[in-house]
């Protein structure tokens, strides 16, 4: 990187951090700490609430996803507006009401301790493990590109997010979270534009939609019932509602977000806020990646972008095999650039029938060719990670974007990072304080609690960083943390349920049934009975189940007692 670079990435990140822990700063009390004194505004939080589920993780592998697979993802997200609604109607009111720190607090006052603390513990696992995945998915992708030490950037990024958000809580991270979603906007675009003008002359937008949709990129909708495919339209409207009504509904990390807002109206409206803008932002994301696909129709792209597998390769007695096919690879790219190039300025119908098929031809040699290049990897370094997506849209940054811009996305992708874990590291300091220890612990002062979240923070985040530090690659980042996220949130989201709507079930038996579905869902999906975004449904529909039969059994047998 050049010096420019360094300037614009070190800035960025020194402005955000500094800037959240002066504006934060003099938080005294646990109101003040935990909620930021309730008085954040709906844009606050509609940012704040789009930067927390935006992580590093979705700025390198949503473009990923796109360029290998498309815009399918999308549906992905389809439900989350629906879920907006429901939380804005039904949960909002009831947290607002109770005044509760924490989501867990109310399932106390409708169950019992127990519930509650099960449910908590349930997200602080859940929860602790995606905060290392954030922090750790920026790092192993920065550490194989730029040759960064990969545990010094783990540390970095945990300790400039522990800074502030330990020094400023829940005020500290809203506060810091505008800037960064300014950053992040500001960026993205400015790669979007920069990928349209390195196009050829003669493509047009409109003209690399149409590249795109003829190699099957633009197919945005798929409504099949097929479980073999893991994004369809009713994945999306189903899973991805469940998916949503859990992760902002009874996720501590996105809860305290809108629990700050001044009043029931500003969390709502900033709520839907995110609703309307998180299709169209994550729809935007995706664009981003089908350029970049465009792009490379037109230059060409390496055989595998992850250059420190490519490394590994080059080093072993497979190299002249890889060099190989990166010979043929060469070939290919220029034939399908020729032809690319044609089609683009042909209008004949017959013609352009012809180039398709031969451009159709050229890809899925070109795709054989990463097949067998993933495969002398392996020979290479068994334990090497062959999967690439993650590093196609930083391989377009570096090797293509001019000076100081490189700077500005790299700050982006760590802008995500440090917004997502913060909120991350908030929640699971404010869960650990008001779940475990306040309630075993009544009676101390607020300048003791204060103490205690500040400390547990801390505590969270060298976790974190200890899980970041041992993590390794697992398929695509953005769905890895999908996947952690859907194995407990089907079973939370069916305990908050059961506590809202069904009054008939008690405190033993969703207790009960909780442990059992929590069993039973991690069963299911290591069997990868089914695509991981069913699992939310799956898990809700479970615990609710097993709640009434497990009710029905405490029921009959306390009857028989009262009447023997």
């Amino acid at each position: 990187m050049h010096n420019y670079d360094w300037y614009v990435l070190i800035g960025t990140l020194l402005f955000i951090v500094l800037y959240g822990t002066y504006k934060a700063r003099g938080s005294k009390n646990v109101t003040d700490y935990l909620k930021g004194g309730n008085d954040s505004r709906w844009w606050t939080i509609g940012l704040s609430v789009m930067a927390t589920q935006a992580s590093a993780i979705t700025f390198l592998s949503t473009p990923g996803q796109a360029f290998h697979s498309g815009m399918g993802f999308v549906q992905f997200y389809f439900g989350l507006p629906i879920a907006m609604v429901i939380i804005c109607l039904v949960f909002i009111p009831i947290y607002h009401r109770l005044k509760v720190f924490t989501a867990y607090e109310y399932l106390e006052t409708r169950f019992d301790l127990k519930t509650r603390t099960l449910t908590a513990i349930l997200f602080l696992v859940q929860r602790g493990l995606a905060a290392g995945i954030t922090i750790f998915a920026p790092a192993i992708i920065l550490s194989a590109v730029l040759g960064w030490n990969l545990l010094y950037l783990n540390i970095i990024i945990g300790v400039l997010v522990i800074i502030y958000t330990v020094s400023g809580g829940t005020k500290a991270v809203s506060v810091t979270q505008k800037q960064q979603m300014g950053v992040i906007f500001l960026g993205m675009f400015i790669a979007f534009l920069i990928i349209l003008n390195y196009l050829p002359l003669d493509i047009t937008f409109n003209k690399a939609l149409e590249i795109a949709g003829a190699s099957g990129k633009m197919d945005v909708l798929d409504f099949s019932f097929d479980f073999n495919n893991r994004y369809t339209f009713w994945s999306g409207i189903i899973g991805g509602t469940f998916l949503a009504l859990s992760y902002f509904g009874t996720d501590q990390s996105q809860v305290q977000r809108y629990l700050s807002g001044k009043s029931v109206k500003q969390s709502q409206m900033g709520l839907i806020m995110n609703g309307l803008l998180k299709v169209p932002m994550q729809f935007f994301i995706l664009l981003v990646g089908v350029m970049v696909f465009v792009f490379y129709q037109f230059n060409a792209s390496p055989l595998h972008f992850n250059p420190s597998a490519v490394k590994d390769v080059m080093n072993s007695e497979y190299a002249s095999e890889y060099t190989a096919l990166e010979d043929e690879k060469a070939a290919i790219d220029l034939a399908l650039i020729k032809a690319q190039k044609a089609y683009s300025k042909t209008k004949v119908s017959a013609e352009q029938e012809a180039l398709s098929k031969q451009i159709g031809t050229l890809q899925q040699e070109e795709e054989g060719l990463r097949e067998q290049s993933k495969a002398i990897i392996k020979k290479a370094n068994p334990d090497a990670e062959t999967n690439d997506k993650d590093y196609v849209f930083i391989h377009f940054i570096l090797t293509n974007l001019p000076r100081g811009l490189i700077g500005l996305l790299l700050a982006v992708i760590l802008s995500a990072a440090m917004s997502s874990t913060a909120s991350e590291l908030n929640a699971l300091g404010s869960t650990t304080t008001i779940d475990l220890y306040k309630r075993n612990r009544p009676g101390r002062t607020d300048k003791q609690y204060v103490n205690a979240s500040k400390w547990f923070t801390m505590m969270w985040g060298v976790i974190a960083i200890l899980i970041a530090s041992v993590a390794n690659l697992f398929e695509n980042l953005i769905e890895l943390v999908n996947i952690i996220g859907s194995i407990f949130y089907g079973n939370v989201l069916g305990i908050f349920l059961l506590a809202f709507f069904i009054k008939y079930i008690k405190s033993n038996a969703t207790f009960i049934a909780a442990l059992i579905t929590q069993a039973i869902v991690i069963v299911v999906w290591y069997m990868d009975v089914m695509p991981y975004l069913w699992l939310n449904v799956f898990g809700c529909i479970l615990v609710i189940s097993i709640a009434f039969l497990v009710q029905l059994i405490i029921g009959n047998n306390t009857k028989k007692s009262i009447t023997s």
